[in-house]
C-alpha cells in the first residue's frame, strides 16, 4: 500500500530581548546554572509578572513576516501542568486569543513553490532545563532559561515529505535572523521543533484518525531523519491492518530511532484559564503599521533584488539569501569592489561588471563556503575581510593572478587573514601578463608541438592543449587570455 505523510511542525523560537518575558532577569546564556534568575521566574509566592514590551513587538514583527492576521485584542493564559523545570506549576502562554492568527510561508522545494499554512504564532515563556549528570541516578534543574520569551509557530499539516520539513525549518530560521528577533541556533536550543506526523492512503483527502508527535530533534538533519523513520514505522503498522498509537515519541539520534515517551496530551489536559495577573493587550492599527514599517528587507525580496541588481541566477541568489550572514558578506564584498573602481576612476562596462559580480558570487558560494563549513565558522568569524576578498577579485579581474593560483592564495588568506597582494609576492604567484615574455613561450610551444598545432588548425576548440603547454612553460603564471590571443595571432587563426 502507498501512503502519503501528513506533517505539521510546531516550532519554538527564543526571542532575543534584554530581559525575560515577565521579569527583569537577564535573557542571556550563562556558563553557570541558576545565575540569571529572580523571584518571578522561579515562581516564588506573592510575585507578579510584568509583560515585556520588546517581546510583544518582536512577536508582531514575526507575525507580519509570516503573513499572519494580527489580533486586535490578545490575552495570556495559564497552561497548567507539573514538571520539575516548571517552577510555578503552570506556564504563562496563549490559548484562544493569540497575538498572531492565520498566516502562511512560501518555500521552494525541488523547483516547486509550496505554500505552508500557519495556524497561529503565539507568545509564551520558556521552561527551565533538566540536567542529567552522567552515571548519576538524579537530575538537576537549571532555571536560567525559565521565563525566556518564546514564540511558538504552529504550522498547518501541509508538509508532505521530510525534505519539505527541512526546507521549511531552514527558511523559518533564516526569516527570524533577517528580522533580528532571534539568533535561532538549533544547537543552543534557540529554535526547537516538534513534529506531528501521520499517514493516509494516496488519493485520500480526509486526515487520519491519529497523529504521532516527535520530540528531541536539535538539527535540520535530525528532523528529516526522525520523520523518515516514522514514515517507515507507521507504514509497517498500517500494512498489518492496525492503527499507530496516538502518542509522543522521542528521537534517539545515536540509534536512529524514535521511542515512546507518553500518551499525547490534548488542550483540555492543560486546564487553560486566563492569566488573572496580566491585562488584555489592545493592538491599534496605527501601532501595527508602525511595526510593519520597521520590517527589514526579507529573504524573498532580497533574492529578487540580487537577481535584478547583480544578474545572479535564481539558484545562486537563493543560496546566498538562505544564509543572512553570507548574503551580507557578499554585498560588502561588492561594495568594496565598487569603491575600488570609483577610487581608481576605472570604467567597466555593464557586462564586465556583471562578470566580476558573478566571479565574487562563485568564489563565495564555492571556495569560501566550503572552507567556512570545514572550519565551522560564520563569515563574520572568518579572517578574510570583505576588503581583502574584493581585492582578490580585483587581482583576478586585472589578470594579475590566475584562477588556479588564486585558490592557493585564498586558502592562505583564510588561514592567516593576510592581504592577497602580499601573499602573491611571498608565494611567487604573480601572473605574467608581459606579452614579450609570453610570446617567447608561445613560439617555443608551437615549435615543440606540431601535432597540437595541426589539431588546433583542424578544430579551433583544441586550443586548450596548447594553452596548457604554454602555462606549463610559464610555471602556471601566464595570463590565459593573453596566451589565447597570442596563439591565435601566431597561428593566424
Amino acid at each position: 500500500m502507498t501512503y502519503e505523510p501528513i506533517i505539521g511542525l510546531e516550532v519554538h523560537v527564543q526571542l532575543k530581548t534584554e530581559s525575560k518575558m515577565f521579569c527583569r532577569s537577564r535573557n542571556s546564556e550563562a556558563d553557570r546554572p541558576n545565575v540569571n534568575i529572580c523571584e518571578v521566574c522561579t515562581g516564588q509566592p506573592g510575585i507578579l509578572p510584568v509583560i515585556n514590551k520588546e517581546a510583544i513587538r518582536k512577536t508582531v514583527m514575526a507575525g507580519l513576516a509570516l503573513n499572519c492576521e494580527i489580533a486586535e485584542y490578545s490575552k495570556f493564559d495559564r497552561k497548567n501542568y507539573f514538571y520539575p523545570d516548571l517552577p510555578k506549576g503552570y506556564q504563562i502562554s496563549q490559548f484562544d486569543k493569540p497575538i498572531n492568527g492565520k498566516g502562511f510561508m512560501e518555500l521552494t522545494v525541488n523547483g516547486e513553490v509550496r505554500k505552508v499554512g500557519i495556524i497561529r504564532a503565539h507568545l509564551e515563556e520558556d521552561a527551565g532545563k533538566l540536567v542529567h549528570p552522567p552515571g548519576k541516578n538524579y537530575s538537576l534543574v537549571d532555571f536560567n532559561r525559565a521565563g525566556v520569551p518564546l514564540l511558538e509557530i504552529v504550522g498547518e499539516p501541509d508538509i508532505r515529505s521530510p525534505e519539505e520539513a527541512r526546507v521549511y525549518l531552514q527558511e523559518l530560521q533564516n526569516l527570524m535572523r533577517y528580522l533580528q528577533v532571534s539568533d535561532a541556533d538549533m544547537e543552543k536550543g534557540q529554535l526547537r521543533c516538534d513534529a506531528n506526523i501521520s499517514l493516509r492512503k494516496k488519493g485520500e483527502r480526509s486526515f487520519p484518525p491519529y497523529k504521532v508527535e516527535v520530540k528531541n530533534m536539535n538539527s535540520f538533519k535530525a528532523v528529516a531523519d526522525a520523520l523518515a523513520y516514522e514514515i517507515t514505522r507507521q507504514t509497517e503498522i498500517l500494512d498489518e491492518g492496525k492503527t499507530p498509537e496516538m502518542e509522543t515519541r522521542g528521537w534517539v539520534e545515536d540509534k536512529g530511532i524514535t521511542v515512546s515517551q507518553r500518551s499525547k496530551e490534548e488542550s483540555q489536559d492543560y486546564r487553560y484559564f486566563q492569566e488573572p495577573d496580566l491585562p488584555v493587550i489592545h493592538f491599534s492599527k496605527d501601532w501595527i503599521e508602525e511595526v510593519r514599517r520597521m520590517l527589514p528587507e526579507l529573504p524573498a525580496a532580497r533574492k529578487q533584488r540580487f537577481m535584478r541588481e547583480f544578474a545572479l541566477s535564481g539558484k545562486d541568489a537563493q543560496t546566498l539569501v538562505l544564509y543572512k550572514d553570507l548574503a551580507d558578506y557578499f554585498e560588502n564584498v561588492i561594495s568594496e569592489f565598487d569603491e575600488w573602481l570609483s577610487s581608481e576612476h576605472i570604467q567597466f562596462n555593464k557586462e564586465d561588471h556583471v562578470e566580476h559580480v558573478r566571479l565574487a558570487a562563485n568564489w563565495i558560494l564555492g571556495q569560501f563556503l566550503a572552507l567556512l563549513n570545514e572550519a565551522k565558522q560564520t563569515p563574520a568569524q572568518s579572517k578574510v575581510s570583505a576588503e581583502n576578498f574584493a581585492e582578490l577579485v580585483k587581482l583576478i579581474a586585472q589578470g594579475k593572478v590566475s584562477q588556479l593560483a588564486a585558490k592557493d592564495v585564498f586558502v592562505k588568506m583564510f588561514e592567516t587573514g593576510e592581504d592577497p597582494s602580499n601573499l602573491l609576492e611571498s608565494l611567487g604567484l604573480v601572473q605574467v601578463s608581459d606579452e614579450s615574455v609570453i610570446l617567447e613561450a608561445v613560439k617555443k610551444v608551437i615549435a615543440d608541438n606540431p601535432k597540437g598545432v595541426a589539431d588546433l588548425k583542424a578544430n579551433p576548440k583544441a586550443i586548450g592543449f596548447l594553452v596548457g603547454q604554454v602555462m606549463k612553460e610559464l610555471k602556471g603564471k601566464g595570463n590565459p587570455w593573453v596566451i589565447n590571443e597570442l596563439l591565435k595571432k601566431e597561428l593566424r587563426i
